[in-house]
């Protein structure tokens, strides 16, 4: 169940980041290409303050590091790999890094409070997962 919990989640932030990410590139590219006008999908505003003057680098570093990272622990995690907890920590606190981040230049928002408790939901599982956390733990060996 735990296993299964967490591929769930990994898969879902993986798969909603990079199709995120793909859209907020997509828009800096040019949304008049797609027949939509540029406020439609992203308003330029949330920019102000930050170091980027388009999306194209915010959306790339959200599909390629947070939606590949997930999508390297699903998979590794799949396959029983050895490598499978350290990918997965690293999805989940990358996820975490990126909502902090985004929380100092983008007003507040639910999908704020739904990624953060993604990701620490998948530290938790990973955990569970790993035996370090629960009812196991806690017990003198």
């Amino acid at each position: 169940m735990t296993r299964a919990s967490l591929l769930a989640l990994l898969g879902f932030v993986a798969l909603t980041s990079i199709a995120g990410g793909a859209v907020m590139a997509a828009s800096a590219l040019g949304t008049e290409r797609m027949g939509l006008p540029p406020e439609v999908l992203l308003p330029p505003d949330l920019l102000q303050g930050s170091v980027f003057d388009t999306y194209l680098v915010p959306g790339l570093l959200l599909s390629v590091v947070v939606g590949g990272l997930h999508l390297a622990g699903f998979i590794l995690l799949m396959r029983h790999h050895r490598l499978a907890p350290f990918a997965t920590a690293t999805a989940g606190y990358s996820v975490l890094i990126w909502i902090f981040v985004q929380m100092v230049f983008v007003p507040f928002s639910v999908l704020q409070s739904v990624y953060f408790a993604a990701g620490l939901a998948e530290l938790g599982l990973l955990l569970l997962l790993l035996g370090l956390m629960g009812p196991v733990a806690g017990r003198n060996r």
